[in-house]
């Protein structure tokens, strides 16, 4: 009898918790939903690029699977980069500070151009030491002609993340959505036309496939412009924005909060591209099943960023308002929705890890070790939920300089030695590299969240004058 009452106690305490998140639940649903589609759309260009180059031939697949390692170093950064500006954005807005927001548009648009053209110049540079880097002779071409076209497409990408991260500020994501996924379905036709070459065009293989992204990437730009000024939420601030002059402490508040989110995007994309490369040593077969594996995990991992990015938005327009207890409760709403999706996705990848890989090649022993590394893919899931959801909601609150040092912490002091560790001292190998991935995460997700618990704590006493404290 006492057990029942307890249950019965638990029951309904979890019931009244439940009740208590929902209406958190659907108002970050509602934002999240628009974000997870585009951020699914990020991540279908890639997908589309490997099966169908995956079908043309293993070497192929390889050498696009270790262009991407290198080149999604230099892309996640300059999207972390890009993403100072939606908290921004969307403090100014809950305080309805318009004209600011403006300012931010302008000066943001500027700011990324010159960001990325210095950054491509930079990746051109490692492009040409790919032969050094330790891959298979029969990789590295592929690689490199992938890599330079992608390259050009950072040109597009600046303009088209500065207007969406800007839209995002204003609580508005369906723009983003739509356009995303128009360019999914030109980019995916493009890659049917060009790789394989129907209605009389050459068979371009690979360089198909990178010219396709870089089609749908300037295809992306050029709508997004064109609904800043003619959508009724975007035109008076687009037509504002042509007015406003170029203000250096504009880019300066600007650049404070975006460069620590662009050196923990870094930091994260940079341990999963030293996975790819470390499992490259082993072999070709071994990375094309890594490139596999991985390329599921970005497919959940960039849909739960849709998550994130709610979380951004929505903590960043309650605390912009001044409401510190809704502060929490939307950033933790986030959280329960990430793990539950990613769990979602574990337990699809577990069950399917003996068909998805078919998806992409038909060789056996590719299928074989996919299916392997797919098993320590769903491992992770809950642990990269966690760490995503709470330090985008450290995002909504503009602290970004802790959660720099914890990435630091996170994935290089312990994921990437500990992937080197069980994979080659301890010879594990593949799924010794994603164990130490997993560690990493892991250590991420529990700074993250009770640093997120931390301030808002802090900030909801009366004493704390939490607008000034230092980030």
């Amino acid at each position: 009898m006492n057990q029942i009452r307890t249950f019965a106690r638990q029951y309904k305490k979890s019931m009244y918790s439940f009740r208590k998140y929902l209406p958190f639940y659907k108002r970050n649903l509602k934002v999240a939903f628009p974000v997870m589609v585009t951020q699914a759309g990020q991540v279908v260009v890639q997908l589309a690029d490997n099966i169908m180059v995956g079908h043309v031939g293993t070497a192929e697949l390889a050498g696009v699977s270790f262009a991407n390692a290198i080149f999604m170093i230099g892309f996640v950064t300059l999207i972390g980069f890009s993403q100072g500006l939606t908290p921004l954005v969307g403090e100014s807005y809950a305080k309805g500070q318009h004209q600011r927001a403006s300012q931010l548009l302008r000066n943001s648009f500027t700011l990324n151009l010159l960001i990325y053209l210095a950054a491509g110049l930079l990746l051109t540079g490692v492009g040409f030491f790919m032969p050094r880097m330790g891959q298979d002779p029969q990789v590295v071409p592929f690689a490199q002609t992938y890599y330079f076209i992608m390259l050009v497409s950072l040109i597009p990408s600046s303009v088209f993340f500065s207007a969406r991260f800007f839209a995002d500020g204003l609580g508005d994501t369906r723009h983003a959505m739509w356009i995303t996924v128009a360019s999914n379905i030109l980019n995916i036709f493009l890659n049917w036309l060009l790789i394989f070459g129907h209605f009389g065009l050459p068979a371009l293989g690979v360089t198909g496939a990178a010219i396709a992204t870089l089609i749908s990437r300037f295809f992306c730009s050029g709508i997004f412009v064109a609904v800043l000024f003619k959508a009724r939420t975007f035109s008076q601030y687009a037509r504002e924005a042509l007015t406003e002059r170029i203000d250096r402490q504009t880019i300066a508040a600007i650049s404070r909060l975006s460069l620590p989110i662009a050196l923990s995007s870094m930091l994260e994309s940079t341990a999963f591209s030293f996975a790819v490369i470390m499992v490259g040593w082993i072999g070709k077969v071994e990375l094309a099943a890594h490139q596999i594996a991985n390329s599921l995990g970005q497919l959940s991992f960039m849909v739960a960023c849709g998550i994130g990015a709610a979380a951004t938005i929505r903590v960043s327009h309650q605390f912009g308002a001044g409401r510190i207890d809704d502060t929490l409760m939307a950033g933790r709403a986030s959280v329960h929705m990430g793990v539950f999706y990613m769990f979602a996705c574990g337990l699809l990848f577990v069950l399917l890890r003996n068909v998805l890989p078919y998806a992409y090649t038909s060789d056996p022993e590719v299928v074989k070790y996919a299916s392997r590394l797919i098993v320590m893919l769903s491992l992770y899931q809950i642990s990269d939920a966690v760490q995503l959801t709470s330090m985008a909601s450290l995002r909504g609150l503009k602290d970004t300089k802790r959660p720099m040092l914890y990435a630091a912490m996170s994935y290089y002091g312990i994921a990437i030695p500990s992937a080197y560790l069980f994979a080659f001292v301890f010879g594990i190998g593949p799924e010794g590299v994603w164990l130490g991935l997993l560690l990493g995460l892991s250590v991420a997700a529990v700074l993250f969240y009770r640093r997120f618990h931390r301030i808002c704590r802090e900030a909801a006493r009366p004493e704390t004058n939490f607008a000034h404290r230092p980030r």
